[in-house]
């Protein structure tokens, strides 16, 4: 089905039959992707006393417990809640849904014993174009990114100049297939959240960073349609299920 969308003086051409989801799913297993030093994720059946609320058990319905960490389990979309003492929900704060995005492919770069991405490695990715929202895939890309286990692995992270870049840049939502914009242990210096929501200056109340995405090798670097969809948690963050349209004119 194809839809056509205004954009400026311009109008755009996508085909909604043809998603292109750059989630990573939530199962209840060792191997799926983990950060932050916490457990797997459960999914199981409540109890009623000592019955089973199962159709395997006898009951007419299944009816499961989840337990998880936004953050750590899965793909995820946050506010600057995240880092603020003020509460601040992405249900509240994430009004509108549907974005012009930028996927572009960054190998990070070797900075003081780290793989960092830069602000000069960004400027030549985006060049001049102006998007609401970027999608960051880091090379290597491998499927094992599905069940990444990022504890006390120092992964690649953003420097503080890369998101002030995109904050100047009027980037809305970003969006990338790390567990954090930042370096996993940093004493709390948060560098690119604090950088990209411009927590020192008018806060970017309605600007999201969505982790832990993966960007499939099919998926060529360009402009797409973005429809970036959540959890209507009260919540800093939630999961969330990102889904890319390709522009066909």
């Amino acid at each position: 089905m194809l839809a056509t969308i205004q954009c400026k003086s311009k109008k755009l051409q996508i085909d909604l039959s043809l998603p292109i989801d750059i989630s990573i799913p939530l199962r209840a297993s060792k191997n799926n992707v983990n950060a932050w030093y916490i457990d797997a994720p459960t999914i199981e059946p409540a109890k009623d006393g000592e019955r089973i609320v199962s159709v395997a058990e006898g009951a007419c319905v299944n009816f499961n417990n989840i337990f998880f960490n936004p953050h750590a389990h899965g793909t995820h979309t946050e506010c600057v809640g995240h880092i603020t003492e003020n509460i601040h929900s992405i249900n509240q704060n994430l009004k509108q849904f549907f974005f012009l995005a930028e996927v572009v492919t960054v190998a990070p770069e070797r900075l003081n014993g780290d793989f960092v991405i830069s602000k000069k490695q960004l400027k030549f990715a985006i060049g001049n174009k102006k998007r609401e929202a970027i999608v960051i895939r880091t090379i290597p890309n491998t499927k094992e990114k599905l069940i990444a286990q990022y504890s006390h692995t120092n992964p690649p992270y953003l420097l503080e100049d890369a998101a002030t870049y995109l904050c100047e840049k009027e980037v809305k939502h970003l969006l990338i297939d790390l567990p954090s914009v930042d370096k996993e242990k940093d004493e709390c210096a948060l560098l690119a959240h604090n950088a990209f929501w411009n927590t020192k200056g008018k806060i970017r109340l309605d600007a999201t960073i969505t982790e832990l995405v993966f960007v499939p090798n099919t998926v060529k670097d360009g402009m797409y349609f973005l429809n970036l969809q959540i959890a209507p948690f009260e919540n800093d963050a939630s999961p969330s299920k990102p889904i890319l349209y390709k522009i066909i004119n």
